[in-house]
Formats: C-alpha cells, structure tokens, sequence
C-alpha cells in the first residue's frame, strides 16, 4: 500500500482535492441557492435536491469543459507549434508527429512497448492518438452537458419571470450561453499561454514543468 500511495502521489492528491473542492462547491451552491430563494420568497430545496439540479450540474460542467478543452488543444498544438526556450515544447525543428523510430512504434517498437504499439496498423494508429480522442470526447460531452443544464437552468428563469422559454439551438445561439462559455475559456488559454512563456525565463527547482535552475533561457523542451 505503501508503494502503491508513493507511486501514484501526484493523482491521488490532485483527485483527493478534486472531492474537496467539489464538496465544499456543493454546499456552497445550495446555500447561496436557497439564499436567492429565501429573497425571493420561493420554495427551498434539500441537499440532495440541489446536486440533481440544472443549477448544480451547469456550474460543474462549465469549469469541465473549460478545462478539457485547454488540455485537448495543448496536447495538439504542441505536436505542430513550438515555444523557443520552453519546457513545455518541443525543440524547433521538431514539429510534427515524428517518425515511428523516434516513437518506437512498428518494427521500431521494444519488448516492453505496450501492446497496440507494437502490432501496427488501425489499432496503432489508434493508440497513436487515443490521449487526444479521449480528451476531446470528455471536452464535447461536458460542453453538451453544459449546454443542455444551461438551457434547463434558463428556460427556468424565464418561466418565473414569465418570459418566453427558447429551444436547445436557440439557447446555444444566445448570449446568455457565450458570456459562460467564453469567461471560462479566456481565462484557460491565458494561462497556458502565460505558463509557456514564463517557464523561458522562471524556474523551480524539483519540478519536471520547469527547466533546471542553472539552463539557459533558451534551452527548449528540457524538463528540471
């Protein structure tokens, strides 16, 4: 157990603040919910009521798609794009998906390759890209999950405010739905962009996302 909890730190302790944070999100939200529906002399709803609700799941999936969409896209502008000096790229003249030597994939493959490596053809090519496909099917699932709480989540508000009610596409189509979407984005792409360009010049010691103290500014793709 020991091993295992050692091998595996940096996961279980982003997925342990993962629970917590959606916890403490959890109460907050009902809360300041039964709050607004205190002030607005509306019914209140239990715990359980709250975590099923559009309300609940449009918040959580927001920052979701936000955030697999961030990585979906540095995991496929990093095969093509580079950053001069940064730890997070590839040296310049690198660009692109390399040869299946450099990959170690086919003929080129090792004992200890994993399986679907070494066999070739669809299923390789398969492998080859599974972390993007897997990443960009969590980003639109959560995306479509966002929309479709969002929509319940508005049509709700219209029908208290009596207002009309709008469909799916309609939704999708409105402001309401890109002022959520584009604040989450913005802020992801800038801070992957600031943290390619300020791994040039910065430095933490220890840390495989930042270059060794002593690089030089321009050292590319090499890792503290």
């Amino acid at each position: 157990m020991r091993r295992f909890l050692r091998e595996n730190g940096l996961s279980l302790v982003f997925f342990g603040f993962f629970v917590l944070a959606v916890t403490g999100q959890a109460f907050a939200g009902w809360h300041d919910f039964n709050d607004q529906a205190t002030a607005h002399r509306e019914t209140t709803i239990s715990l359980g009521r709250y975590l099923t609700s559009s309300s609940f799941g449009n918040a959580l999936l927001e920052n979701w798609q936000s955030e697999y969409l961030q990585f979906t896209l540095y995991i496929l502008l990093t095969v093509w794009f580079v950053q001069r000096g940064s730890p997070e790229s590839k040296k310049p003249g690198e660009e692109g998906g390399e040869s299946d030597e450099d990959q170690r994939v086919g003929t080129h493959a090792r004992p200890d390759s994993p399986r679907w490596a070494r066999v070739g053809g669809l299923r390789t090519r398969l492998y080859s890209n599974s972390l993007l496909i897997v990443m960009g099917t969590i980003w639109v699932l959560s995306w479509f999950g966002q929309s479709v709480t969002g929509w319940s989540e508005y049509n709700s508000d219209q029908i208290t405010h009596h207002q009309p009610t709008v469909n799916w596409l309609g939704y999708v189509g409105s402001a309401d739905f890109w002022q959520a979407t584009l604040q989450n984005w913005q802020s992801e792409f800038l801070a992957v962009g600031s943290m390619a360009a300020l791994s040039i010049y910065l430095r933490q010691r220890g840390s495989p996302e930042s270059k060794p103290v002593g690089a030089p500014h321009d050292a590319t793709g090499v890792e503290g």
